[in-house]
């Protein structure tokens, strides 16, 4: 992709893989991100406490706000359905981390009982692309805590190589975290990610 600017960061949804959409945030989301985020076993190793039912409603608000990728720090938060029967699986992030530098990160939390099926890698895979392809990035990155194998082996799969390793970086949820990132190139990134 060489040097240059961002592309187009206007992003047309849904995305559409061969069994996910990727898709906007509703109003009618309001359960579907309430028992994904309430569920303490899927918010154990990311920040913030289980979403309470009060804090639903905003939380939802944030992730149905921005649906352009301008300025540093725009996040577009999608929500991932199965497209064969449209079950909500979980959700996924795409930031503009910085325009200058055309830097970009990935996220993503899906529902403990859709896991170990390549949903989150066919949908962190779109989102790579997206970021690649569609608004020009040059560098993806992601992050999570050390403790969270299955996120960190899901980065590898995508091709990314893990870049620092924070040691006992910050005190977490009352002990000790360490923070591993992840990153991948443009130049790298062809799109079709390792196969298990």
């Amino acid at each position: 992709m060489g040097s240059g600017v961002l592309k187009n960061r206007a992003v047309d949804l849904p995305i559409l893989t061969d069994r996910l959409c990727l898709r906007a945030y509703c109003k009618d989301d309001l359960d579907n991100l309430f028992r994904l985020r309430s569920n303490p076993d899927v918010v154990a190793l990311l920040y913030g406490d289980p979403l309470t039912r009060e804090v639903a409603p905003e939380t939802l608000a944030k992730h149905m706000a921005i649906s352009r990728l301008d300025t540093d720090g725009d996040e577009l938060m999608l929500a991932v359905e199965r497209r064969e029967d449209g079950a909500y699986l979980g959700n996924l992030k795409l930031q503009l981390l910085s325009v200058e530098h055309r830097q970009g990160e990935i996220g993503y939390v899906f529902d403990p009982r859709y896991h170990g099926k390549g949903y989150a890698r066919e949908a962190a895979a779109a989102a790579l692309d997206l970021g690649f392809r569609h608004v020009g990035m040059h560098r993806i990155q992601a992050h999570c805590d050390a403790r969270n194998t299955a996120s960190w082996k899901l980065m590898q799969k995508l091709g990314m190589r893990r870049e620092a390793h924070f040691r006992e970086s910050e005190f977490f949820k009352g002990v000790w975290a360490e923070d591993f990132i992840y990153a991948i190139l443009a130049r790298e990134w062809d799109g079709a990610p390792e196969t298990e």
